[in-house]
């Protein structure tokens, strides 16, 4: 039965749009408004699809529905094949249709599963603001084949309202998401900024990014020359630090991302695919993955990294905003330069410290053992030949200091190490001569080396030296300095009588015990080879960062 459009009805559409501008719940306003359609037209039952990619199914309301259509929690509305949906799909459906056959209807009757109350067509509109397409209205009457153009306006009308609803609640959902990713990633940059140490930050801060975005992985890549090299990984909300090397040629969206300084945004890809694209990711530890976002790592203009988060849901970063993935990025890499700012500073501390305590000594230390010296000199001369016994203790007491005088000095020139501003051999070579060694020396690919890593093989050259002019029976030390790969090496070599070093183990020196901790704690070791008539060779190998590699290089 055919209706007319009655005066009130208008009134209703001025309801309808003061209740869609009421709330932002998009599930509420949606209930709400098909109730006020349907008491409005008189319809019997009427839902709404939506299917603009929303997680779940796809009836999103509903109201009245016949028993057929609610049986088993609604388990025939469920499903995404039906004619209006894949003309939806299709952009074949544009404006409201009057009467389509519902399949879904035609489903629930052959499989007995319920009342349909007379129901068998339903009208269809879709659900739109300008370009941006949401889903479908679908409205029925019991008995019903035929809607008038009266009626489709008026369908037509509404969608429209719902429609603009829809999209005025999409823009305020994703503002409130993303204020809450910012909150997220304000905690993030909180967290990574009480680390101290620049070792710890690339696991501490996966563990950070995953945790807190609830991402299913992280990984972290850093240059390495050339190349990348994987250095922290988060998965199944474990942390682990690696390093493992990537060649760019086969990093597929890593790759991208260093190359062109640009966000690349991976929605899906087939596991096929990606094992063909992307070879080299997955024997690195890299778990298989159906969308992700490489974040490109940037330090004043120049790439030093990607950020890859990935996951094996499909479309999982295709939400967040590119404004948002870049700020992550440069706040990871803001914290990485912090760091090397706060070292470089305690350095210069621990360097301004030091030649306080050297200054302290000389003027105070240094000075009262040359009086004692002195006066120890003075009463040996004046009780000479008179006083034996007190003579000979006279003479211990000024050896002793002499000998402690020349080690004072000795601690304050290692203190201030005089000539290490010219480098590290030259410091080595001058410290050789001293104790009166012919040095040899030698230098492969090296330029300058970083604070920590010059002073640290400054320590265990010297040291090596020291044992040389002791224990060598030689008065030649030969030393190489050598830059390869990813680490430089300091080598002390002489052709002394050597030492059997196994049967020092279990008692090392505390010279040897120095060398090595200096070297473990920068992440490197030291090698001792000696034996019976052969030369002591005292190797130090230290690894370099990729930022200090480069700059060698340059």
């Amino acid at each position: 039965m055919s209706r007319e459009i009655r005066p009130y009805e208008l009134a209703a559409l001025k309801e309808i749009a003061e209740m869609l501008n009421s709330t932002n719940d998009m599930n509420q306003m949606l209930n709400d408004v098909l109730q006020k359609l349907l008491d409005v037209t008189g319809f019997t039952t009427g839902w709404i699809f939506m299917l603009d990619g929303t997680d779940g199914e796809p009836c999103k309301a509903a109201c009245s529905l016949p028993a057929a259509l609610e049986a088993h929690d609604r388990a025939v509305m469920r499903g995404s094949e039906c004619w209006c949906m894949e003309s939806f799909r299709q952009d074949k459906l544009n404006r409201a249709v009057n009467i389509i056959e519902c399949s879904r209807i035609s489903y629930a009757i052959s499989h007995q599963l319920g009342d349909t109350e007379g129901i068998s067509h339903h009208a269809t509109v879709p659900l739109q603001a300008g370009d941006d397409r949401f889903g479908l209205l679908n409205v029925a009457e019991a008995g019903r084949e035929r809607f008038t153009d009266e009626e489709l306006e008026l369908l037509q009308a509404v969608a429209y309202q719902i429609g603009t609803a829809i999209k005025r609640i999409k823009l305020y959902q994703a503002q409130e998401r993303h204020a809450a990713l910012y909150a997220k990633l304000n905690d993030v940059i909180q967290q990574m900024n009480t680390i101290q140490d620049v070792r710890k930050l690339p696991q501490s801060a996966v563990q950070y990014i995953g945790d807190a975005f609830g991402w299913p992985h992280v990984s972290l890549f850093i240059q390495e020359q050339r190349d990348l090299s994987l250095r922290a990984l988060y998965t199944n909300g474990e942390s682990h630090a690696e390093w493992r090397p990537l060649s760019l040629e086969h990093a597929g969206p890593v790759g991208s991302a260093f190359r062109e300084g640009k966000l690349a945004l991976i929605s899906e890809y087939t596991a096929g695919h990606g094992a063909s694209q992307y070879p080299s990711l997955a024997p690195i530890g890299i778990p298989p993955f159906a969308a992700a976002a490489a974040i490109p790592l940037r330090n004043r203009g120049c790439p030093i990294g990607v950020l890859l988060v990935s996951s094996q849901t499909s479309g999982e970063f295709d939400t967040y905003h590119e404004d948002f993935l870049y700020a992550l990025g440069n706040h990871f890499t803001l914290c990485v330069e912090n760091l090397r700012v706060y070292e470089q500073q305690r350095e210069l501390a621990r360097l301004e410290e030091r030649n306080r305590m050297a200054l302290d000594l000389h003027d105070s230390v240094v000075q009262k053992m040359f009086s004692l010296s002195f006066m120890a000199r003075g009463a040996e001369t004046a009780l000479a030949g008179k006083e034996p016994l007190i003579e000979r203790s006279l003479q211990e007491i000024s050896q002793l200091a002499r000998e402690t005088l020349k080690e004072m000095r000795e601690l304050i020139w290692q203190l201030r190490p005089a000539g290490l501003e010219r480098g590290l051999l030259a410091a080595l070579k001058q410290h050789g001569e001293s104790l009166g060694l012919q040095v040899h020396e030698q230098a492969e690919g090296v330029r300058e080396l970083p604070r920590q890593t010059e002073e640290a093989l400054w320590r265990i050259g010297q040291e090596a030296i020291n044992n040389v002019s002791k224990h060598a029976g030689t008065d030649s030390v030969y030393i190489r300095l050598v830059k390869s790969g990813l680490s430089v090496s300091l080598e002390v070599m002489d052709k002394g009588r050597g030492f059997q070093e196994a049967s020092l183990k279990g008692r090392m020196t505390m010279g040897m015990l120095s060398m090595r901790d200096r070297a473990h704690a920068l992440g490197g070791e030291v090698a001792i080879e000696s034996g019976g008539g052969k030369p002591t060779v005292v190797t130090a190998t230290l690894p370099l960062e990729k930022a200090q590699i480069a700059e060698q290089e340059e």
